[in-house]
């Protein structure tokens, strides 16, 4: 593919399918050719986990600093006591400070992954925006900073638009955050120098806000850049399962589940998705997006694989590639399936059909699972259950003290009886 910039990073991005929108592209390539560029993404810490739509923007990172550029993993310890309204239809629960510190603690498991941090010039540096929002005076704020925000331009924004036009509430807590995003791009400017922020098309508005912040401010020129929003060939919204979203801590999310969730993918979605999460050669993937028929089943499980390994670990993807092929291939019980612990004390009473498959995280629902085995598509060790009344007993035990539910050919979990 040719070269369309003359820098490394945009080039890469562009020819993986990352680019949505940038200010000023020939601004941004001429400096990220010159030398290296600092640029950040900011993930506010409303949840344990972030998901799979956020490793888009985690990957960007990887590629920037890849390409001899410093990424920022920005943490919204400040953030997220105000929560972002973009895409909600109701106002966020407000968290706690010591909640939102400890969904910090977890979410940075992945990025140590994904991203090298240290000391060095291009090495990854995790910032959180408490530092400076928390110690802000707020008519001094109002003063220096906010009267750079036209309300008028603001209530324009999708963000904003899309709430007002459903009569649904948005509270001033919420519209301030746009100015608190906007603001921590200038100080990150200030502080380490860093020009670029990245983030999900939905995210534009918001970015620009900063960008515009810096110019009026007198402060240097900085550059924003947002990738599509992802969605399945189908025109189905990437990044939701059967059993809810597609996190990437393992608590919530099991190696297993991530690695079948990429197994699953559609078939046209297959090149488009190794391009945009794993890091293979271009060549190759164009390879593996060409098969057909039955070949491009092991693309599909290439892709689960990588991808597996660059968020779980190698170990943990080939060993969920191992599970699969037992399950599916052999026919096997195979016991490192997703299992969740049913109290023995429930079975000798008799555990509903239903619930036991939410509880085995094959369901969203009672509603989910009826529905599921009215189309036929729940085996309880691996025998069709027609009736939505079924109750589990001691007796549905397999000899190695577990229940196996289905859902379908590909999805599978244990009960284990404790």
């Amino acid at each position: 593919m040719a070269a369309k910039y003359k820098s490394d990073f945009l080039n890469v991005l562009d020819q993986r399918g990352f680019i949505h929108q940038i200010s000023d592209p020939e601004g941004l390539d001429a400096l990220a050719a010159k030398g290296p560029i600092t640029g950040y993404v900011g993930y506010d810490a409303t949840a344990t986990s972030i998901h799979i739509g956020n490793l888009i923007t985690v990957t960007m990172l990887y590629w920037l600093q890849e390409t001899g550029h410093r990424p920022i993993s920005l943490m919204g310890g400040g953030t997220s006591m105000v929560g972002d309204p973009t895409g909600r239809e109701a106002e966020r629960q407000v968290l706690t400070i010591d909640k939102i510190n400890s969904n910090i603690e977890s979410i940075k498991k992945v990025y140590s992954r994904i991203l090298r941090y240290g000391d060095g010039p291009t090495d990854a540096i995790m910032i959180n925006n408490a530092d400076w929002l928390l110690k802000l005076n707020y008519v001094e704020f109002l003063r220096e900073i906010g009267r750079y925000f036209s309300v008028n331009r603001m209530l324009s924004f999708d963000s904003v638009k899309l709430r007002l036009d459903r009569e649904q509430s948005l509270t001033f807590l919420e519209f301030n955050y746009m100015i608190m995003q906007g603001y921590d791009f200038v100080e990150l400017n200030r502080r380490y120098g860093c020009v670029l922020q990245m983030g999900g098309s939905d995210q534009w508005g918001n970015i620009i806000n900063g960008v515009d912040l810096s110019h009026k401010m007198g402060g240097a020129q900085l550059y924003a850049l947002t990738t599509p929003l992802l969605t399945k060939s189908s025109g189905e919204k990437m990044g939701k399962s059967a059993s809810g979203a597609v996190w990437l801590n393992g608590d919530l999310f099991s190696p297993y589940e991530f690695w079948q969730y990429f197994r699953n993918a559609e078939d046209a979605d297959v090149g488009k998705w190794l391009k945009i999460f794993t890091r293979l050669p271009l060549d190759e993937i164009a390879r593996l997006a060409a098969l057909g028929g039955s070949e491009l089943n092991e693309a599909k499980k290439i892709l689960a694989t990588e991808i597996t390994a660059i968020v779980h670990g190698r170990e943990a993807a080939e060993q969920a590639a191992a599970t699969a092929a037992a399950t599916f291939e052999a026919g096997a019980l195979d016991l490192s399936l997703p299992t969740a612990d049913v109290p023995r004390a429930e079975l000798k009473a008799g555990l509903g059909i239903l619930a036991a498959l939410v509880r085995a995280g094959l369901a969203a629902s009672n509603g989910d699972a009826r529905r599921a085995i009215q189309g036929g598509a729940i085996r309880l060790n691996d025998q069709p259950v027609g009736d939505d009344k079924l109750t589990l007993t001691e007796a549905d035990l397999l000899p190695e003290g577990v229940l196996k539910l289905s859902s379908g050919k590909k999805r599978h979990a244990l009960l284990r009886a404790v």
